[in-house]
């Protein structure tokens, strides 16, 4: 069992390096590390956490923050989102980037890539026979390269694309493995770039984004560093830009720059 001084300086560093609130996850935290101590060969967690703090390769850390995340998504999670995406952001996009055609979207919490792969098939839709005069690239990122490996693969169970209609699984999805299977078409795979990121590190964007989607991330960190985030997110974001966060998460209304659509979508203000 994992001993209280060694929880508090695996909570300390992951809050310090990645903003996320372990401090009352002790039995998951303990939970996970147990057996990567038995197959790792590790004597205790702070041996673990001596090599991850030594290795400037960086792999033990990356072992350690796959270990610690959670990633639990699906396809047509809040599907709301998606529908105002097409009804109301993406005309008001359509007209004001009419000239460039540069869409800049990011999908801050990719995981295993449900929800980017979604953003990319409404995009498609909502262009049509235009879309290909159009650069509607999306940046996805995560800091779990684990699930960035498999959003990569784009495979995912029939199970997993029972919700998605159709005529979606027809035109983005190659069926495999006698039916049991689904892999993302290429076409639809080149229209989103994985990249691993830590929310916590400056963002690194060129141009300002015309929408984020930071949906159920959130609600790993506290206060402050939300706070902080959302801030950053503003700055990142063009004037007019929309936020879209997870429907259980919450913003304080009176610290946030951003104008709230609805309780779970916000807008920078424009001009």
């Amino acid at each position: 069992m994992i001993t209280n001084e060694e929880f508090q300086r695996i909570s300390v560093y992951m809050k310090q390096n990645y903003g996320i609130d372990l401090s009352q996850k002790k039995v998951i935290v303990n939970g996970r590390l147990q057996k990567h101590m038995r197959t790792g060969g590790w004597r205790n967690v702070n041996e673990f956490m001596d090599a991850v703090e030594r290795d400037r390769s960086g792999v033990e850390e990356k072992i350690l923050v796959n270990l610690l995340t959670t990633n639990h998504t699906y396809f047509m999670r809040e599907f709301e989102h998606f529908e105002y995406f097409k009804k109301v952001v993406l005309p008001w996009l359509k007209t004001k980037e009419q000239r460039t055609r540069d869409l800049r979207i990011w999908c801050g919490a990719a995981s295993t890539g449900e929800e980017p792969y979604m953003i990319a098939m409404v995009l498609s839709d909502f262009f049509g026979l235009e879309r290909e005069k159009w650069d509607k690239k999306i940046l996805a990122t995560d800091i779990s390269t684990k699930v960035l490996k498999q959003a990569l693969a784009g495979v995912y169970t029939a199970e997993q694309l029972s919700k998605v209609p159709e005529s979606w699984k027809k035109k983005f999805f190659t069926s495999v493995a006698g039916g049991s299977q689904y892999k993302v078409k290429d076409e639809l795979k080149e229209e989103v770039i994985f990249r691993q990121f830590n929310l916590m590190d400056p963002f690194p964007f060129r141009k300002k984004m015309h929408t984020i989607f930071l949906r159920n991330v959130m609600i790993y960190f506290d206060e402050n560093t939300k706070r902080e985030l959302v801030k950053k997110v503003c700055n990142a974001l063009e004037p007019g830009g929309y936020l879209f966060i997870g429907t259980t998460e919450t913003l304080d209304r009176n610290s946030t720059p951003l104008e709230i659509i609805q309780p779970s979508i916000f807008r920078k203000k424009e001009g």
